[in-house]
């Protein structure tokens, strides 16, 4: 017995290399994704643009990648896994150096959706290759590999970014990518093997036609929200109710047909649905939740990109305590103890956000930012892996596929949301703020009594985002408390899946 089982728990050197060059990818997108949170107060002034648009460099970019993610698996399979990675990586570098030459607001949004069109391609590729070349017994400490850039990237991410906005200039936020790109191609052409295209499965058009507009439409209303009122507005209504029809047709196009965009039943799998609603309720609350102390540290503290940077980095200390013993756990135990415990952390560190003031201390902050990094790094990834732990080898790929849409729109959504609150919250308090969330200089210059009305603002936003991590927890309590038997393959003729997802 222990014969059969040493060799497939051991993390050999060809699974690390393969692991290397997919974290270099990550690394690539998620950075990119961070950075600009800390440059936003930048650029509205540089661009004399609203919360409200500017926004749109977050949100679009996250809307791209949600939407490109479900023909992924559907060009993987016609052209290949490893030319399809590559090709993403340079669009992804394309955009970056566009985005980097950007003369507006308007040029920089569309820059960046050709930027999120590379990159939504990079992760669900990434994270099934890993979880083909790990199997089910060591699926939880890969995940912990791969997890690693997606918890320290909302932490290096401001860092570098708040220096190179105060140092250098907001553009080279993009261009730091070329240098990343320009290596992660070069390790994907020598490392990745070879892959020969299958294109055994034919093209879901209509399912792609309902799901990414579907998905495009509402999170364009949801989004619309902060210019336009509020969410009973009809800029918001009707794009994002048209959204939800067309997501209910997709969804009974999608139960209907063998080779639909998304295979539907994996929801069926109890495991796999729980992780995917916990999944969700956090992603909405804590990405969106990330847009908020950047700001907060230079519209309310007066701090500098870097400065603001620098004092995000604490959770990213709490995410490297937790993530390796996370990722431990969860190869030896069921993942709903470990998802319950990070989602109690990062509950008990939102609440504590949820009494920002004026001047709160900033021992008292970077303690909650700890707080909340180890219970990120004790349920992000212990969820991705869990639902994957009871599924069969060829359902990896498409659950893989399923899972990144569900944390791509969640973190759009998130967005989206946080920002209208926020927005709505300052209006609330400081009656004289521009429509759409001004943004101007501010901070250390503003009486203390304004800047305590602008901390209640933000403190108002994280309820919100404490009442949606409740939600997440009432949802992890399906999660199971013991590790899954193996599941054996169906495949009659023995042979392996396709690196990347059917669709």
């Amino acid at each position: 017995m222990s014969s059969t089982t040493a060799p497939e728990e051991a993390i050999d050197r060809k699974l690390l290399a393969v692991a290397s060059v997919v974290v270099l990818g990550a690394v690539m997108s998620i950075l990119d994704t961070t950075v600009v949170n800390v440059a936003i107060n930048t650029l509205g002034r540089d661009f004399n643009t609203s919360l409200s648009t500017i926004q749109w460099i977050v949100t679009g970019y996250t809307l791209a990648l949600a939407t490109v993610i479900p023909v992924t698996g559907w060009a993987a399979d016609r052209f290949g896994t490893k030319r399809l990675y590559m090709l993403s990586i340079a669009l992804f570098l394309a955009g970056s150096a566009l985005s980097g030459s950007a003369w507006s607001a308007g040029s920089l949004i569309a820059f960046r959706v050709l930027q999120g069109l590379g990159g939504g391609m990079l992760m669900p590729a990434g994270m099934t290759i890993l979880t083909r070349a790990a199997g089910p017994q060591r699926v939880g400490r890969v995940m912990a590999i791969i997890g690693v850039p997606m918890l320290l990237g909302p932490i290096l991410g401001p860092i570098l970014g708040g220096w190179l906005v105060d140092a250098v200039s907001w553009r080279w936020i993009f261009f730091i990518n070329l240098p990343i790109g320009v290596i992660a191609l070069l390790c994907s052409l020598r490392i990745l093997p070879k892959d020969t295209p299958q294109p055994a499965h034919r093209f879901d058009a209509l399912g792609l036609f309902l799901l990414s507009p579907g998905l495009a439409l509402l999170i364009y209303g949801l989004a619309q929200s902060s210019s336009s009122g509020g969410f009973g507005s009809a800029k918001v209504i009707v794009p994002a109710l048209a959204g939800v029809i067309l997501l209910a047709v997709f969804i009974r196009h999608a139960l209907h047909t063998p080779d639909a965009l998304i295979d539907l039943r994996l929801f069926t799998n109890r495991t796999f649905a729980a992780a995917a609603g916990t999944l969700i309720l956090m992603v909405i609350s804590v990405f969106g939740a990330m847009l908020l102390l950047p700001l907060y540290f230079q519209a309310v503290r007066g701090e500098s990109a870097l400065q603001s940077g620098l004092l995000l980095a604490p959770q990213g200390l709490g995410a490297m305590i937790a993530m390796p013993i996370a990722g431990q756990l969860t190869d030896r135990t069921g993942v709903g103890r470990i998802v319950l415990v990070g989602l109690s952390l990062v509950a008990v560190s939102t609440l504590a956000l949820t009494q920002l003031a004026g001047d709160t201390s900033y021992w008292a902050l970077s303690a909650a930012l700890v707080v909340m990094g180890m219970g990120m790094g004790s349920s992000m990834m212990p969820l991705m892996s869990g639902a994957m732990q009871t599924l069969r080898r060829a359902q990896v790929a498409r659950a893989s596929t399923a899972l990144n849409i569900i944390q791509q729109v969640g973190a759009s959504i998130g967005t989206a949301v946080m920002s209208v609150i926020l927005i709505d919250a300052l209006k609330a308090r400081l009656p004289g703020a521009p429509a759409g969330g001004g943004l101007g200089s501010s901070g250390h210059g503003l009486p203390a009594r304004i800047r305590d009305l602008m901390a209640g603002a933000f403190a108002h936003t994280y309820w919100y985002a404490l009442g949606l991590l409740a939600l997440a927890l009432f949802a992890a309590l399906m999660l199971p408390r013991r590790k899954p038997e193996p599941i054996e393959d169906e495949e009659a003729d023995g042979t392996a899946a396709p690196v990347l997802m059917h669709a």
